[in-house]
């Protein structure tokens, strides 16, 4: 059994742009084919997300390909915890849209409009190996350990993914692997019933961290808030030792 305890978070959408940033890759689904395997999706300010996939995969798929008129297409993304937990998924995206091909002709010149927003080694080999596809997105989803809640495509886009999320997981592992005590500190926040699991860290952002319970019964996920949202790195290590309750406001600072 997977509870949850919340406080004060993220937006539903801010939640979904920052699981898009993190997850590595994602699985499209489209009607009448094999499920595809992207490795890059980027979604622009105009509300497309840009799709790589391996030409050779796209095998097979020429009746959606020459529909110019878009093809019904759900792309999941799975954001997985950074550490190695016993249930490492953190929430799963759903974004629904009409799939359509990018011609050979605009794929270079796409990849490097993409670049230059998002840098990614796979548009390297759009042209080679790699094809790019562009997904009009038309409703988003996400489901964590609280529920499945739905955002609009413009609250999607307006909101932008969380500060600290190119980070997270160097912070994480550092506060896992040697911060033992600030963990122990945090624990005292947490209700009498949880803590007697094994708790691990489970996220960080602007708003608070995430813990996960560990427990005989089930796992329990728990977020404790910060006062106020943070910026920079400076204030969210001290906002994190605030939180635990430690004398010491030097900051926690994640190795490389």
């Amino acid at each position: 059994m997977l509870g949850a305890t919340t406080t004060t978070g993220p937006s539903t959408a801010e939640r979904v742009r920052s699981a898009c940033m993190r997850a590595d890759g994602a699985a499209l689904a489209i009607d009448g084919s094999d499920p595809v395997i992207t490795t890059l999706h980027h979604l622009r300010p105009n509300g497309e997300m840009i799709l790589a996939v391996r030409t050779d995969s796209l095998d097979g798929a020429d009746t959606w390909q020459s529909s110019r008129a878009g093809t019904p297409a759900v792309l999941e993304l799975t954001d997985h915890a950074p550490l190695a937990l016993r249930e490492p998924v953190r929430s799963l995206v759903w974004l629904r849209g009409d799939l359509r091909p990018v011609p050979e002709s605009l794929m270079r010149p796409m990849a490097g409009a993409v670049a230059a927003e998002h840098p990614h080694p796979a548009l390297l080999d759009v042209g080679h190996t790699t094809s790019l596809m562009r997904l009009i997105v038309g409703s988003a989803v996400v489901a964590d350990s609280t529920g499945a809640e739905p955002v609009d495509v413009e609250s999607l886009l307006a909101a932008e993914p969380d500060p600290f999320w190119e980070m997270e997981t160097s912070w994480l592992e550092h506060l896992d692997s040697d911060h033992p005590d600030l963990l122990a500190q945090l624990s005292r926040r947490l209700p009498p019933s949880l803590r007697q699991g094994r708790i691990r860290p489970l996220g960080i952002d602007r708003y608070g961290i995430r813990l996960r319970i560990e427990g005989d019964c089930g796992d329990n996920d728990v977020r404790l808030g910060f006062a106020e949202p943070v910026d920079d790195v400076l204030s969210l290590s001290r906002a994190l030792r605030v939180l635990a309750g430690c004398p010491f406001l030097n900051g926690l600072r994640a190795r490389g």
